[in-house]
């Protein structure tokens, strides 16, 4: 049976001050009075079900992300007492999964993604379980066409294509977020040579647990611990044992990427010719939205501009206004907390400044 598992664990430290540890990014209300999360929830629905939708995310977030999403149910919350990067988010939630559906096809999905059109996202996730259903040897994953040589992400390099599934192909390898120059030569050599990684995925839950078993066996064997505990009175208990101990690594790097050169077990991508924002900093949010004649663009508050170009104004209060005099290419966000005031191209720069802020006032900002 088909299940998604959305990965929701993310910080988002680029999009500080709003984006905070008690509500990260994928909760804020960003678009049009909804938050990530509620979207990518919606747009699975119809997918696989309402009751075959599983979030995981840290226990902090339990009782926020309940109230964020109607009709979730606290059985489908898989909590993390930390974070330890997606391997285990991932391990976790399908291994949690299969103990409800021994012969589960489960789909990995992030909580930041803005996709559209949906009806074609649904298609071609479809076509991604039926892939996945058919071949327990394959890790299928999802490919968008590269518009700019992005350095933020990892690439798919493709090989031959699969037989029987229209458009996917054999991952020959995996390419970590490239330099400038590098992310150049794979835009020229086009989409039918490289993709951009987006970040979700589709298998057979027992073909991934026993990729984790061959590539980060140490992983695997705590994580059959957690497991086995699962559902008894010693699960919080040898989760909370255990989780810690995890090593740190990405679903990418510990599966994919070794996967993808193996014998036994391949990637397989499926193109997804739509629309794809990663919206995890100030300037991709600024893309969602509809500017005036000068850039500026507004949200979640009033703005005013006089001889002021290319300005992104972001408010919690909508009763807040923001105005500015002969400005250009600015970011602005204000919250009860603090203000942001940066140029647009020092925006991947916020994640230092959060650490600054950190080290000079304490969590409080954070």
């Amino acid at each position: 049976m088909k299940h998604a598992l959305i990965i929701a664990g993310g910080s988002g430290t680029r999009l500080w001050p709003m984006s905070t540890k008690d509500r990260p990014k994928q909760l804020i209300p960003l678009i049009d009075g909804k938050s990530l999360l509620e979207i990518s929830v919606d747009r699975l629905r119809n997918l696989v079900g309402e009751d075959h939708i599983y979030i995981c995310a840290g226990e902090s977030m339990r009782d926020l992300i309940l109230q964020t999403i109607p009709g979730m149910s606290p059985n489908r919350f898989i909590a993390e007492p930390m974070g330890r990067d997606t391997l285990n988010a991932v391990a976790l939630g399908t291994g949690v999964i299969a103990k409800h559906d021994p012969d589960a096809t489960v789909g990995i999905f992030t909580a930041d993604h803005l996709i559209e059109p949906v009806d074609d996202f649904a298609r071609i996730v479809e076509q991604g379980y039926n892939l996945a259903e058919r071949r327990n040897d394959l890790l299928v994953t999802f490919g968008v066409s590269p518009t700019h040589p992005a350095t933020g992400f990892g690439y798919l390099e493709l090989a031959d294509a699969i037989e029987g599934n229209e458009g996917a192909k054999k991952v020959a390898n995996f390419k970590e977020k490239p330099d400038t120059a590098t992310a150049q030569t794979y835009l020229v050599a086009g989409p039918t040579k490289y993709l951009w990684n987006a970040g979700m995925f589709v298998w057979q839950a027992t073909t991934l647990m026993a990729c984790v078993q061959k590539f980060c066996p140490e992983n695997a064997a705590a994580i059959d611990r957690v497991l086995a505990a699962w559902g008894t009175p010693e699960q919080q208990t040898v989760l909370h044992e255990v989780y810690p101990t995890l090593k740190k690594i990405s679903v990418d790097y510990a599966i994919m990427e070794p996967a993808s050169t193996d014998d036994r077990f391949g990637v397989a991508s499926v193109p997804m010719p739509i629309q794809w924002l990663d919206v995890g900093s100030w300037p991709s949010l600024k893309k969602t939205l509809t500017p005036d004649p000068a850039g500026n663009a507004a949200t979640g508050c009033k703005s005013q501009h006089l001889k002021s170009n290319n300005i992104l104004a972001v408010s919690e209060d909508t009763d807040h206004l923001i105005t500015t005099i002969g400005c250009d290419d600015l970011i602005i966000i204000h919250t009860d907390k603090a203000t942001l005031v940066c140029h647009k191209d020092h925006a991947e720069t916020i994640k230092q400044l959060h650490t600054d802020v950190g080290e000079t006032y304490g969590q409080n900002y954070l």
